[in-house]
C-alpha cells in the first residue's frame, strides 16, 4: 500500500495513506518568500516546533476523525547545534504506515543522538532540511544520510531563485554530494515496499 508524500513548499509536506492524511509544518500566510499558502484539509497536523514557518496550525482543517492506519511517533531533539540552547528543540516525527516508515525532520540543527539514530534506520524516506544557517546544512545532512541509509531523501528548507529565505542555502549545495539525483517534475511521490534498496533523492518542485 505505502504512503504519498506531497511537498507543499519550506518544510511542509502532507503525507496520505489511503484515505488519512497528515500535513507536517504548515507556515504561516508570507512566512517564507515566495511561497503560497497553506490551505489544506487533514485527519492531522504536525508541527516540529513554535516557529511561524512551521506552525501555522490555521492553515489546516480538521476532519474529526481521530487516529487512522498513520502511527505517529515524536522523537524530541534540537534546532542548533547547542542543546536547544540557541534555538529551542525540534521535533523529528516518524510516521509508519502501509508497510513504509518515512521520517520529518523538522528544524534539526544537528547530528542526532546515536539512539535516535538507532531508531531511523533504514527509512523508507526522509525530510530533511538542507539549507543551511537555521539547520543542518548540505555537509551535515549528507551525513545524517549516510548513518541511516534511507532509501528516498527529499531535501527541504532551502533557497531557490523563486522562494525561500536569503539567509539558507540552494538545494543544489545537497545534491551536489549526492550521487543518485532524480528530478520529479511534479511534488508528489509514492512511497511503497517494492521500492529499489539504494538511496535516491529527490527534486520535486513547488505544488504551489
Amino acid at each position: 500500500m505505502g504512503m504519498t508524500i506531497t511537498w507543499l513548499g519550506h518544510s511542509c509536506f502532507r503525507v496520505e495513506c489511503g484515505d488519512y492524511a497528515v500535513v507536517l509544518d504548515p507556515y504561516e500566510p508570507g512566512s517564507v518568500p515566495g511561497c503560497g499558502d497553506v490551505r489544506e484539509t487533514a485527519d492531522q497536523v504536525l508541527c516540529s516546533h513554535e516557529h511561524h514557518d512551521h506552525n501555522y496550525r490555521g492553515g489546516v482543517t480538521l476532519t474529526g476523525r481521530g487516529e487512522g492506519p498513520i502511527q505517529v511517533t515524536a522523537l524530541p531533539w534540537y534546532h542548533d547545534d547547542c542543546e536547544g540552547q540557541k534555538r529551542g528543540p525540534s521535533i523529528i516525527y516518524m510516521l509508519e504506515g502501509g508497510g513504509v516508515r518515512i521520517a520529518h525532520f523538522g528544524d534539526v540543527g544537528c547530528m542526532p543522538s546515536p539512539a535516535l539514530l538507532e531508531q531511523l534506520q533504514g527509512l523508507d524516506a526522509a525530510l530533511l532540511p538542507v539549507g543551511g544557517f537555521y539547520t543542518v546544512g548540505p555537509q551535515e545532512a549528507k551525513a545524517i544520510v549516510d548513518a541511516i541509509q534511507p532509501r528516498v531523501v527529499v531535501p527541504m528548507h532551502y533557497r531557490s531563485q523563486s522562494f525561500g529565505f536569503d539567509v539558507i542555502g540552494p538545494v543544489e549545495d545537497f545534491l551536489a554530494l549526492c550521487q543518485n539525483v532524480k528530478q520529479y517534475g511534479c511534488p508528489t511521490l509514492e512511497i511503497t515496499p517494492q521500492m529499489e534498496e539504494q538511496v535516491a533523492v529527490l527534486f520535486p518542485k513547488l505544488a504551489k
